[in-house]
């Protein structure tokens, strides 16, 4: 393999890098040792600098003056893309802020390798956009010119899925059919596919792709809809102004979602806020909201809203603070709220696997194995779902984090070879 070829993970909430070494593929460590680097930027307003990934999050969390932005590819492929955000006084586009981050990213890479990547195999979702091949297409020519911008020479793009299917098929002692599920933070990505010791290496494996699906659901809409349903209620969410209209949801909705918390904080959206509080019946719970804008606290909350789901995950009940906004308070969620709130979005994903086996021509009593990976694979209520589709197929584990930048490089050793 080339030297100066790798396989780039840019996730929705972590990424990764991984390059072949020592003849095998391997995930290059990114910060403080480990492989992957949350997809956190944080700029400064004091010291006029900028921190990445844990160190972002620990900036913000710790109160230093700035703003935190995460779950940057969410923008792909949304007018978003093509827009602003206010930082340090002044607008910067967001194009610019997803170059810094790809760019540093290659920087940490080459760094921990001790060498140049000219050359590289981005993943992409199934689908960046759903239901819009044009939009597709743009998200896609946009990630590669940024990455261009960020010095890599040669690029070309993979399926997410696809890539964790050429993980798997590293280590299987058998040929097999097998759905790999990516469930990662911004979509669920599918690929049918025929694994096998004898298959793996093969240049050209359109035979042995089945069908390809993908949903834009991931791991922050979960965030969402539980933030939806347990957490904004508790700042006004539902609640009535004095005239007996509902209050507007507009910015709940953007404080719900990490790609567009930022949009909450302009001078206008405070203007309007504050309109509303002296328009609202119940001034306690608008009151918080207006507290959380005030103090910038959106991803504070996000976090902890987060961290509960991903507690939900292994145990019952979580519990959520909201001690920032009204000291004491909190909001107990049990899993089976939590399973109500997402319900919508797991049948989604659910049709997303019946199309791709209807494409396919397969029943679902073919697959051999479901193979999950994605970090958010772990969710109880999804695996039980997609796995009760496949009642005769194995349950196989990856790295959640790591299996696609496996499957990237072992890609670009074969494209660059």
């Amino acid at each position: 393999m080339s030297s100066t070829a790798c396989g780039v993970d840019f996730g929705t909430s972590n990424s990764t890098v991984g390059w072949h070494s020592a003849g095998r593929p391997a995930l290059l460590p990114l910060e403080d040792g480990k492989p992957t680097l949350p997809s956190a930027v944080f700029f400064h307003t004091e010291e006029m600098r900028t921190s990445y990934g844990r160190a972002a999050m620990a900036d913000y969390l710790d109160g230093y003056e700035g703003r935190l932005l995460r779950a940057l590819k969410s923008v792909l492929g949304t007018s978003l893309m093509d827009g602003h955000t206010e930082l340090m006084g002044g607008a910067t586009p967001f194009r610019a802020l997803l170059a810094r981050f790809i760019l540093e990213l290659k920087r940490r890479a080459e760094a921990s390798a001790g060498r140049e990547f000219s050359q590289a195999v981005l993943g992409r979702p199934v689908y960046f956009v759903d239901d819009d091949a044009k939009a597709d297409r743009k998200a896609q020519d946009t990630l590669a010119e940024v990455a261009r911008e960020a010095g890599f020479a040669e690029i070309a793009f993979q399926y997410e899925p696809l890539a964790a299917a050429f993980e798997l098929e590293s280590r299987i002692a058998r040929e097999a059919l097998v759905l790999v599920a990516d469930i990662g933070g911004g979509t669920s990505d599918f690929t049918l596919i025929r694994l096998g010791p004898q298959r793996a290496g093969q240049a050209d494996r359109r035979d042995d792709i089945l069908a390809h699906g993908g949903v834009h659901i991931g791991g922050t809409d979960f965030d969402r809809h539980l933030s939806l349903a347990r957490v904004m209620p508790e700042l006004g969410l539902g609640t009535q102004l004095n005239s007996g209209k509902d209050m507007p949801s507009t910015q709940y909705g953007n404080l719900a979602s990490w790609h567009t918390i930022p949009l909450a904080y302009s001078r206008k959206v405070w203007a309007q806020l504050t309109e509303l509080y002296g328009m609202a019946a119940d001034k306690e719970k608008v009151g918080r909201l207006l507290a959380l804008v005030r103090q910038q606290a959106g991803h504070w909350l996000a976090l902890q809203v987060e961290e509960a789901k991903i507690t939900l995950s292994e145990a019952q009940q979580a519990r959520i603070s909201l001690e920032r906004v009204t000291a004491g308070l909190q909001v107990d969620v049990a899993r089976p709220e939590f399973e109500r709130a997402v319900d919508g979005l797991v049948a989604r994903i659910e049709d997303t696997v019946q199309a791709l086996l209807r494409s396919a021509g397969t029943s679902a009593d073919a697959v051999d194995a479901l193979f999950f990976t994605g970090g958010s694979s772990s969710i109880p209520v999804l695996r039980r779902r997609l796995a009760a589709h496949f009642p005769q197929a194995r349950q196989l584990e990856g790295d959640r984090f790591g299996a696609i930048g496996i499957g990237l490089a072992l890609d670009a050793s074969r494209r660059y070879a």
